[in-house]
């Protein structure tokens, strides 16, 4: 019987130190544990802080195909930065021309301030494919702050050529749209050409005419448009974005305008002028003065009555 006593206090003994071991050892590792996960997020967080988000471009690209045979490529190229829109200014564009999956290097341009750029490129040195068609890519390769970004555009070979007719005193504009994709010009019918003037921001639209079965349309043009010095207006057709064609342009001079002087001269008094009449400025100041007058009288008077106030012992 004192055996088994013996021997039961013993176990307890036993299992009582093994507990204190596991406690013991448990101690030591949960704050080992706590500063190996303390570590990673610390790491964690500098590798965010170290690889900032970088930006998102949009580059806008269209090709517009020009009278003289040759192709205008334009690329707008702008982003978001805090939530506000930008142009970026001073970014190099590259722009291919891509010939069965491959791409035929054209040249480069840079942005402007508006974050747009141009590059002319002649058509006797493009390569169409066996229906006719042109394919550009136009390459932003990126830098530390900004995404890379391209665009593609294709189009058919077209020609828009323009006559101006003057009959005594009525104006119009002829014009004559072909497909020059497969071999000969072919007339293209159904299509809507519009007429625009040129003017200081955007080009203004005087009329438009649709094509015939021989690729052509008479559209009139107004009098009595404002022109420069010497009356001439700079006429435009334009195609814009067919599905096919995609924008074709060409471009006129025609002494059709009344001369407008472009030079700077002193304009009388008046109203919707920088200079008011003089009995309007008069007026003006002799209310002023009355007004801020008072302003002056009372404060004046305020400070006044404050130094005449008595003063009890």
């Amino acid at each position: 019987m004192k055996n088994m006593k013996k021997r039961f206090s013993e176990n307890i003994k036993i299992k009582m130190l093994g507990a204190i071991v596991v406690a013991g050892l448990l101690l030591v590792a949960s704050p080992l544990a706590g500063t190996a996960q303390t570590d990673s997020i610390a790491q964690n967080a500098d590798a965010t802080q170290q690889e900032p988000e970088l930006i998102s471009p949009s580059l806008e690209f269209a090709a517009v195909q020009k009278s003289d045979n040759s192709i205008d490529l334009k690329v707008r190229l702008r982003g978001k930065v805090n939530g506000q829109s930008i142009n970026f200014y001073k970014i190099k564009i590259s722009f291919f021309q891509v010939v069965n999956e491959e791409d035929i290097p054209l040249g480069f341009s840079i942005t402007d301030g508006s974050g747009k750029t141009l590059f002319n490129v002649t058509g006797d040195s493009l390569k169409t494919d066996s229906e006719g068609n042109l394919h550009f890519k136009a390459v932003f390769a990126g830098n530390k702050a900004m995404d890379p970004a391209e665009e593609v555009v294709a189009m058919k070979r077209a020609l828009l050529e323009m006559t101006p007719i003057k009959e005594d005193s009525l104006l119009s504009i002829q014009v004559k749209l072909s497909d020059l994709g497969t071999g000969p010009a072919t007339p293209i019918k159904e299509a809507t050409i519009g007429v625009f003037v040129k003017r200081s921001f955007l080009p203004l639209k005087v009329g438009e005419g649709t094509t015939d079965e021989n690729g052509e349309a008479t559209i009139e043009f107004p009098n009595g448009l404002p022109g420069d010095p010497k009356g001439n207006l700079t006429v435009i057709a334009r195609l814009d974005e067919n599905e096919i064609y995609g924008n074709l342009e060409t471009t006129s001079v025609q002494n059709w305008g009344v001369p407008v002087s472009d030079r700077i001269e002193n304009q009388p008094r008046a109203l919707w002028s920088t200079h008011p009449p003089m009995w309007m400025l008069i007026t003006f100041i002799v209310l002023m003065v009355t007004v801020w007058g008072h302003y002056i009288v009372i404060v004046y008077e305020l400070f006044r009555l404050r130094k005449e106030k008595p003063h009890t012992s």
